[in-house]
């Protein structure tokens, strides 16, 4: 259950001081990958750095990382249980994100980590994160809709509550290519704080920054991969003088080439889970925003030459899939509908129909044959396989989604 508020984390971290600075990342789409980006070079520039992002991916501590490795499950348990017995102590009925907040907090400080990078779970300012008050840097990444039932209905609602990360004198960068309601509800709220909130541009990078146009110029990324690089970078311009003064920040600019964020635009080989050799995208688009992302990347790397595209899609309950489908399923393509499994750590997270799913995509006017597949998301696969004959197939619609496959690849290569 989803129980945004401060007062529960508040008493769960009341005897637990934090030791270590934070950088804090709010937003719709992109905060992941920021977080990846600025994991990556605060380690790479030698700063023991924690990363703590949700959801997890394949296993639940995988979301806690120390210097880019994921933390030992052992410690993870160990910090984990202690968090609970100390929750049940004091009667506080913590929800399953609080006690993931604070494990994850104390096994920072348990790590000595100079610098945590988190992300915000939900919204920004009743998220269990906000506890933090020792914030070198907030990040606003790029702001949609999503989960209107507790942010609001509006981008501008739904800013201002991703606004609430804000600290007094604390500096804040935003992703200029929000849009302007969004920019409008930061910039209010920035100036109530006393604060500069300074947008970054992908299409204008710091000139301080000469390593970061020239890695624009080497790689083809696209609009959203150039904006949250930027952010990144502005990021780390602003905290490394902080925490390791005399390093020239343009130096570590170039490691974000290497950088990799798994289940976002992934493209991975199926084998031996099924009998296809060619490689498969794997994305975790989930919202209206992030699909027209996908659908780019789609339209420009995979429909060359006139292919069609074999999807295999599932979907959150409760998620408006019609926005979601319509805009990357085209027709002529060939789609298989599934659902995810229980997600471990939060037992309110449930799967929408593939039924539900189908009839959505059957209203794509010249749509290719549409199966559903129920549970089972492995037939699903050996279905579209055997659809897509080679030829792009894509994996996407939920995190959730991409968990389940990656963990049935990894069951199916340990087997």
């Amino acid at each position: 259950m989803i129980e945004l508020g401060l007062s529960r984390i508040s008493r769960l971290l009341q005897q637990t001081p934090l030791s270590w600075k934070a950088i804090h990342i709010a937003g719709t789409n992109g905060k992941g990958s920021i977080s990846a980006y600025l994991s990556h070079l605060l380690t790479t520039g030698g700063v023991r750095c924690g990363r703590f992002t949700s959801p997890h991916l394949i296993d639940r501590w995988d979301c806690i990382t120390i210097d880019e490795r994921v933390v030992q499950e052992s410690l993870f348990r160990q910090i984990e249980a202690r968090v609970k017995l100390r929750d049940q102590t004091l009667g506080i009925g913590a929800s399953e994100f609080e006690l993931l907040t604070a494990t994850a907090f104390e096994i920072f400080n348990h790590e000595q980590v100079e610098v945590g990078v988190v992300e915000v779970g939900m919204g920004g300012r009743l998220d269990a994160t906000n506890i933090l008050n020792n914030v070198l840097v907030s990040v606003i990444a790029k702001i949609g809709l999503d989960h209107q039932a507790f942010l609001g209905n509006t981008i501008e609602e739904i800013a201002r509550e991703k606004a609430g990360i804000l600290k007094p004198g604390v500096f804040c960068v935003v992703d200029g290519t929000n849009c302007v309601e969004a920019t409008e509800a930061i910039k209010h709220r920035a100036r109530e704080l006393g604060l500069d909130a300074i947008p970054v541009y992908p299409d204008e990078p710091d000139r301080q920054l000469p390593s970061l146009t020239r890695l624009f110029g080497k790689l083809d990324l696209q609009t959203h991969q150039k904006a949250n690089m930027s952010c990144a970078a502005a990021a780390l311009k602003a905290v490394l003088p902080q925490v390791r003064p005399g390093l020239d920040v343009d130096t570590f600019i170039p490691h974000l080439a290497s950088v990799e964020w798994p289940g976002r635009l992934q493209s991975i080989t199926l084998e031996p889970l099924a009998t296809r050799k060619e490689p498969v995208l794997l994305d975790g688009a989930h919202n209206a925003q992030s699909a027209e992302v996908l659908g780019e990347y789609v339209n420009r790397k995979l429909r060359v030459s006139g292919n069609n595209v074999t999807w295999v899609i599932a979907a959150s309950h409760g998620k408006d899939i019609r926005p979601l489908f319509h805009s990357i399923i085209e027709p002529g393509d060939d789609v298989a509908t599934t659902s995810f499994g229980p997600v471990d750590g939060m037992p309110w997270v449930k799967a929408a129909d593939p039924d539900d799913l189908s009839s959505c995509v059957l209203d794509i006017q010249g749509i290719g044959k549409v199966q559903s597949f129920k549970d089972d998301t492995v037939g699903a696969i050996d279905w579209a396989c055997s659809r897509a004959d080679g030829k792009p197939l894509v994996i996407a619609g939920s995190l959730y989604l991409v968990s389940d496959v990656l963990r049935y690849l990894r069951a199916a290569k340990s087997g």
